[in-house]
């Protein structure tokens, strides 16, 4: 039977932009995909984002009950998949250096503008991850104002990168915007929450709550995650290399 959450649980969702869940995988349903990642032919099933329409690893944690129940009831809607991630870093193979680089401070609207915004992610972590590894900061509440100032990133803590995406406009216009990797100002360390997120365990966030990562710092423990970003149902997303989004059918 899927997880139910509670109204406490629901309500806290809104008061703090997060909710960690715990034990929304099985360990052998994460054995199953890290096993699976590890398989030599797996990089044939890659599809960037849409990775989840070829690769059935993918696919089966993207709408798995757990994952995309809790979704819809967090967004009181059906949610439709926009994009997958699977997100490996490694450790640092000696003391002064730093592991594989985190992503900066940011809103997931910043990368993937929607109307009306509905855009949620869930967060789940497929090995032990706390701050030594570079695992997930989040600034409760930040979710309640407005996307916030921002400047180009170039910590060596984070990923740096820009890139060019078309959009669209749903009466068919259509123009390009270069995204980069973002970083809001005006967050201190202190308006941070560093989470320890056990191995199964998941973080479903909204589009506006602050978040990201730092560079994994431990010597022996890779930190894994795997993440999807939904929209309600009826909701438009402008940036066409993810326009076309998946609804996840309710398993029975």
């Amino acid at each position: 039977m899927p997880i139910q959450l509670s109204e406490e649980q629901i309500e806290q969702y809104h008061e703090d932009g997060y909710l960690v869940v715990p034990d929304l995988l099985r360990q052998d349903e994460v054995d199953a995909f890290l096993t699976h990642e590890d398989h030599p032919n797996t990089q044939e099933l890659r599809n960037g984002l849409l990775t989840h329409l070829t690769d059935p690893q993918w696919n089966y944690l993207a709408t798995h009950p757990n994952v995309a129940d809790v979704a819809s009831r967090l967004s009181e809607g059906m949610p439709r998949i926009v994009q997958t991630m699977y997100l490996v870093k490694e450790p640092a193979e000696k003391d002064e250096d730093l592991g594989g680089a985190g992503v900066s401070l940011h809103q997931d609207t910043h990368y993937l503008p929607n109307e009306p915004n509905t855009l949620m992610a869930c967060w789940i972590a497929l090995s032990d991850t706390d701050p030594d590894n570079g695992g997930l900061c989040i600034v409760p509440g930040s979710h309640k104002g407005a996307l916030r100032e921002t400047e180009f990133s170039t910590s060596p803590e984070h990923a740096s990168w820009q890139t060019e995406h078309t959009m669209r406009a749903p009466d068919g216009r259509e123009w390009k915007e270069t995204l980069h990797s973002f970083h809001v100002l005006g967050v201190e360390d202190d308006d941070l929450e560093k989470l320890s997120v056990p191995r199964g365990s998941g973080v479903f966030f909204t589009s506006l709550t602050i978040h990201g990562s730092y560079a994994n710092r431990s010597h022996t423990r890779p930190r894994l995650a795997f993440a999807v970003h939904y929209v309600k149902d009826g909701t438009w997303v402008y940036r066409t290399d993810v326009q076309e989004t998946t609804r996840v059918e309710k398993k029975t």
